[in-house]
């Protein structure tokens, strides 16, 4: 059999492992099938290539030039993930766990490139936040801007997902415009490897933006700068250490970990057998003993059930888990396929005796249990282990060692403020889920237990069908945890982005703060063309510019026509003196949406011409009330300009009504899409 060599892939170069490399075994058979690991790789070289090469070349593209290089990477890999299922099954992962894994990361990576498309600008700073007013006249304000880190980002990434963990962090990194370092852990690398060597031979990402270290970062965290961040997942232990990096911790070096955690399910006390949460409950913690055999970092380790219902749950468990069929995951009837190596065999069998000295084994015997088309000798195969834990409110090992493998403890409570002190007793969780149909419990557990866990997830008969399940983190929200999880954040769309940039307040006149957020601030200078705007397609039109519309005055007749016509006849638009007796009108005022019609009609070109569609309105305040008597004028201004696809984009235009004393009265953004 061939054996593998894993390359490094450093300042443009693969290069292979050196003498002494680490051997590498299958999970399946525990041959040797791959070495990895070079100590002669270069740090600084490789830190200074990101940072002088990469970089650059990252923060010259726009936000959407970035989503749209995630996009074109992630169909890429799409294109070629057969060969790294094909691959994948050494790490004892099935083909189910390779859809989590491969197909995961790809549909992360989309997710973000969509986000970036249309929730970032096509620009190279990013606006966070509204305007702050830092003057009486306005000419003084102040804005918050989010730039790239000049640096490069270290990604230190876990055995169990060796393509999604490098994926979900490479997502919001490329998309910030910074370069990254990826270290996989070795046991898997050998597939994280073929996935880099995937991404780098599309030539979609930018040269320097993407190295790969397989085997030890050696003392590249030495020769970090404020400008760098890591990025890691793994044992909490292992961040301790890494986060303690003298260099980490004195140059204030962004460091967010995601570490293990004792995650928990809580069974409601509506949740009875029979009842559609009761089996659905069973399936969750099967699914999440099961799939990568355990190996997840939100996999449920502890199940907090109420009192009366324990045995009736521990016999559903059971019964569920003794059909599942463990064994060579190539197999298609493998349910469940082994654990990455015997080392993690050896660790798991470890920590489940820690639990047993506080907990009774209900189920699943790791010394006699069925394995199909595999050697259970040479395999780093387990069993599901199913413990009962009758004192959970005195127990430690229970609710503080993680058994990274098909682990969970059983505990029971007796009413929801003992299931929150339970839940609690993690000290820190990636994620809890709670089954139930009833809101008040659910709102209570939420109040009691939100801030010791980064995710709450509630299930039952409403949502089951369209749930993405317990374990699953996904690219829109933030994906974390307090205390033993590590205490970071990552995924959360447009958040997880910002891990990577800094965000700088500043403080200008409106005219500098048009020019560096490529947005048009109130008060900025304007300026008009002689032709109407509307006529004008995308790229003739400019940030500023300005169509100013005579005066329109606003009738009785107007106001009772268009209450009629809609059918809008709220008091304050027929009854005068009902008017006046709110505190908000002088008396019969005229309808906001009236206004904001009027104000269409005087600004709109109603020739066939540049603008495609009006796509909506932002922002939308009414200031002040508007009576029959009164003028109104409309100001129109082009405020920003967003590239959308090669036929069109999509102009944002500032609008602000004011009446005949130069009053403003209302104030909105309007979308249209225009032709190039």
């Amino acid at each position: 059999m061939t054996i593998r060599e894993v390359s490094s892939f450093a300042a443009g170069q693969w290069i292979l492992p050196c003498r002494g490399a680490r051997n590498i075994t299958s999970a399946i058979s525990g041959d040797v099938i791959a070495t990895a690991g070079n100590d002669n790789l270069s740090v600084q070289t490789m830190l200074d290539y990101a940072r002088t090469v990469g970089g650059p070349a990252l923060r010259a593209l726009t936000f959407h030039d970035r989503a749209k290089m995630l996009k074109a990477l992630a169909l890429h890999l799409r294109d070629h993930r057969q060969a790294i299922y094909d691959l994948s099954f050494d790490t004892g992962a099935t083909q189910s766990d390779h859809l989590i894994d491969v197909d995961g990361g790809i549909g992360t990576m989309l997710v973000f490139a969509s986000k970036g498309r249309k929730e970032m600008p096509d620009a190279q700073v990013y606006l966070d936040g509204e305007i702050e007013h830092l003057s009486h006249n306005g000419t003084f304000i102040g804005h918050h801007i989010c730039t790239p880190l000049q640096g490069v980002a270290i990604h230190i990434n876990a055995f169990n997902f060796p393509v999604w963990g490098m994926l979900e962090k490479l997502a919001p990194t490329f998309l910030a415009g910074v370069p990254a370092i990826v270290k996989p852990a070795t046991n898997s690398c050998y597939v994280t490897e073929l996935c880099v060597k995937i991404m780098l031979a599309s030539e979609i990402i930018p040269t320097g933006a993407l190295q790969l270290v397989s085997g030890g970062l050696g003392d590249m965290l030495d020769h970090l700068t404020c400008q760098d961040a890591v990025a890691f997942t793994g044992s909490a232990d292992t961040a301790l250490k890494l986060r303690s990096n003298s260099s980490i911790l004195g140059n204030s070096v962004r460091f967010t970990s995601e570490a293990d955690s004792l995650n928990a399910s809580i069974l409601g006390p509506d949740a009875l057998p029979g009842t559609p949460e009761f089996d659905l409950f069973v399936k969750e913690v099967h699914r999440e003993m099961t799939t990568k055999a355990g190996q997840k970092c939100t996999a449920i380790r502890r199940i907090i059930a109420p009192e009366p219902a324990i045995d009736a749950v521990i016999e559903a468990i059971s019964t569920r888990l003794s059909k599942t069929i463990i064994g060579d995951p190539r197999l298609d009837i493998t349910q469940m396929g082994a654990l990455v190596s015997s080392d993690q065999k050896r660790d798991v069998l470890e920590k489940a005796s820690l639990i047993g000295t506080e907990a009774e084994r209900v189920f699943g015997d790791p010394e006699n249990f069925n394995i199909v088309g595999a050697d259970a000798e040479r395999g780093a195969f387990v069993p599901p282990m199913l413990y009962h834990c009758a004192k959970p409110d005195t127990a430690t090992h229970v609710h503080g060692t993680e058994a990274f493998g098909p682990v969970s403890t059983i505990m029971g409570y007796s009413d929801t403020a003992h299931a929150i002190k339970l839940v609690n007793k993690g000290q820190g969780s990636l994620v809890a889920s709670v089954i139930t149909h009833d809101p008040k419990i659910a709102c209570e557990i939420a109040i009691g237990a939100a801030a010791f866990h980064g995710r709450l997830y509630f299930n039952n008969r409403d949502s089951m069908k369209e749930s993405t399940g317990h374990g699953s983190p996904l690219p829109h929200l933030t994906h974390g945890g307090p205390g033993r999880a590590g205490g970071g954040e990552e995924l959360g769309g447009v958040r997880g982005v910002k891990h990577y940039m800094q965000r700088t307040s500043i403080q200008a006149s409106p005219d500098i703060l048009t020019a560096i957020g490529k947005k048009w601030v109130p008060g900025s200078k304007e300026f008009q063309d002689p032709s109407h705007p509307f006529t004008r397609t995308f790229s003739e039109l400019n940030i500023g510019e300005t169509l100013n519309t005579p005066p329109r005055k606003i009738t009785l007749n107007d106001i009772a026509h268009f209450a009629e016509f809609t059918g809008d006849t709220f008091y304050a638009h027929m009854d005068d003196e009902a008017a006046r007796r709110n505190p908000f009108f002088p008396g019969r005022v005229a309808h906001g949406y009236l206004l904001l019609s009027f104000a269409a009609g005087m600004f709109v070109e109603p020739n066939e011409g540049p603008v495609l569609a009006n796509t909506g309105l932002n922002g939308l305040r009414f200031m002040k009330p508007v009576s029959a008597g009164d003028s109104i004028k409309v100001r129109l201004t082009v405020a920003k300009k967003t590239r959308r696809t090669d036929k069109y984009g999509e102009v944002c235009w500032h609008v602000t009504l004011t009446n005949q004393d130069d009053e403003i009265v209302a104030e909105y953004e309007l979308l249209t899409m225009n032709s190039y």
